[in-house]
């Protein structure tokens, strides 16, 4: 009997740093199941991703720049709300569509703006979704799937969503699936944004929360329950992957020369439980693989595709760090790899940090949050301040670039938490590759520190709005107030750009800022510009100990993790 044909697919806008991992593991897992599987980003198409450089460069065009803040994250915000209510309103709503959109602006930027602003921003998006159901109706015609999934993310729905309605529109035959990372926060099951979709999308067959590979197997092989659209890993039954068995990412349709890097990844779900995150409600079981397992896998990502340059999806690299440089310290060949680490004692000890660098970890992704200890205990972190600034200091001697990523307006945080935090940046800020802000996100039913909020939550948007936005947005009723977070979060990044450390977005401000790095550390990694234009890389095998160094920086902290 002849397999069903299957289209994965991740739309935009998501940007395109890494081919997208999770339609690639599905990929070579049904694969191994006889199931022939094509796989398309539609990120790297430049007529889309030209609208989404030209929605920014206008809205950034209506904004004071003492306003913008981290402009290019929280702009975001407007425009997947956008996307969204132009996707659903009705002609009798058209007021209330352009008062909506003011409102979008307003509520990120707490600024007015003009109606010719909110017109030419409309334009942007009526162009887009034009130029986007050319893209999809071809491409559904060129491959003619059974099965067309899409594996979903917060600013992915709007176009998502589109494509489904296309699909069904055009080929109602085929079998319309949803997946991804959405699930983790905006949908998470339970909720009303839940509630609404199920409402407003009988165009998509069946909605698959958690680990992909075997419920979309299930799905395939009629296992599934025929009587309800969510299908959660846990309530099914599903077995929980054995990702020590499961085939690397198969990458054979992605064009590869568009993404900085490959893909690859050690472990699935995280260790531990901050409350701010959802990462293990999502995943489940933290499930890591052997450092030499990861290591002949990126091996033999290398002899496939011929790059030396990875960035590792896992949620923390903690607990193969040091495993997994050890290998590849060992190998003829030199391998970058860049990932999210947290900031723990074995990264404030030199002799680990220079392991590390000379396995060729490439930057470190840290989750600093705040630098109050107060909101550290708050969010559950399990960490000191003491052990952030050793773990800095231990990373940036080696060359190792750290990028930190905070949350500003954590509910209860006061002035005086936030000044911590800006007295840590000019404390440590040498040590910082890059200082990455975001607004505190709530996401009712979907984080660890659900119980302490749900009882405050409020809609941030009015209710009649729900009919276009579809997905509604909660705020925590506590201080900080929403106008003060990002107020808070204005000062950030000017305080930031006062101290010299960087967040870049484009190819140049990665250049300068790599400038920077590689004048304050004398062991600093390669710039970026080094990779990927048939350079071959392997100062990683000669990293020397600085002289006059402690092997070990302070830190006073207790947390053993």
């Amino acid at each position: 009997m002849q397999k069903e044909k299957i289209l994965l697919l991740l739309l935009p806008f998501w940007d395109p740093q890494i081919p997208p991992v999770g339609i690639s593991c599905l990929k070579s897992f049904l694969q191994l199941h006889g199931y022939p599987v094509k796989t398309v980003d539609a990120n790297i198409e430049d007529n889309l991703k030209e609208l989404y450089h030209r929605y920014f460069a206008a809205l950034k065009g209506h904004i004071p720049e003492k306003k913008l803040g981290n402009f290019y994250k929280i702009g975001f915000d407007i425009l997947r709300n956008h996307m969204m209510a132009h996707l659903h309103r009705q002609e009798s709503q058209t007021d209330d569509y352009f008062d909506l959109i003011q409102q979008l602006v307003h509520s990120v930027f707490f600024i007015p703006i003009e109606q010719a602003a909110v017109f030419e921003l409309d334009g942007i998006v009526t162009e887009f979704y034009k130029r986007l159901r050319v893209y999809v109706s071809a491409l559904l015609a060129a491959e003619t799937p059974d099965v067309l999934g899409i594996s979903v993310y917060s600013d992915t729905l709007p176009a998502s969503l589109f494509a489904f309605q296309i699909a069904r529109e055009k080929y109602p035959e085929i079998k319309t699936v949803m997946g991804g990372g959405i699930f983790a926060s905006d949908l998470a099951p339970g909720t009303p944004n839940m509630a609404a979709l199920l409402e407003r999308a009988p165009y998509i067959d069946k909605l698959l929360v958690g680990e992909g590979e075997h419920l979309f197997l299930q799905y395939l092989q009629g296992r599934l329950p025929h009587d309800g659209k969510v299908v959660t890993a846990g309530e099914n039954g599903a077995a929980v992957l054995d990702i020590t068995t499961a085939p690397i990412p198969d990458f054979s349709d992605l064009q590869l020369v568009h993404y900085p890097y490959v893909a690859a990844y050690s472990s699935r779900s995280c260790p531990f439980q901050c409350k701010f995150c959802a990462e293990t409600m999502y995943w489940g079981k933290y499930r890591k693989k052997s450092g030499a397992q990861v290591t002949e896998e990126l091996l033999t990502l290398y002899r496939r595709h011929g790059s030396q340059f990875f960035l590792m999806s896992d949620s923390l690299l903690n607990p193969v760090v040091t495993d997994l440089s050890r290998c590849l310290s060992e190998q003829e060949i030199s391998l970058y790899w860049d990932g999210y680490l947290r900031a723990d004692k074995d990264a404030g000890d030199t002799e680990n940090t220079l392991l590390w660098r000379r396995g060729g970890f490439y930057r470190a992704r840290l989750g600093m949050e705040s630098g109050s200890q107060r909101m550290l205990d708050l969010m559950a972190k399990n960490t000191t301040v003491e052990r952030m600034k050793a773990a800095l200091a231990g990373l940036a001697y080696a060359g190792i670039k750290t990028t930190t990523y905070w949350v500003v307006g954590y509910p209860g945080e006061s002035e005086e938490d936030f000044l911590a935090t800006l007295g840590f940046l000019a404390e440590n800020g040498d040590d910082i590759f890059e200082a990455d802000c975001s607004p505190f996100w709530y996401y009712p039913d979907a984080q660890g520190g659900n119980d302490l909020w749900r009882d405050r939550s409020v809609l941030l948007y009015p209710e009649k709005a729900r009919d276009m936005l579809v997905m509604q947005t909660w705020m925590v009723d506590c201080e900080p107030r929403r106008e003060v977070i990002y107020e808070r979060m204005c000062r950030f990044v000017e305080y930031c750009r006062y101290l010299g450390i960087p967040n870049p977005y484009s190819l140049q401000d990665f250049h300068q800022a790599d400038l920077r790095w590689s004048g304050l550390h004398p062991n600093a990694v390669p710039p970026m510009v080094s990779f990927g234009k048939g350079n071959y890389i392997d100062e990683n095998k000669h990293i020397k100990e600085l002289l006059a160094v402690q092997k070990s920086m302070s830190d006073d902290g207790d947390f053993g993790f």
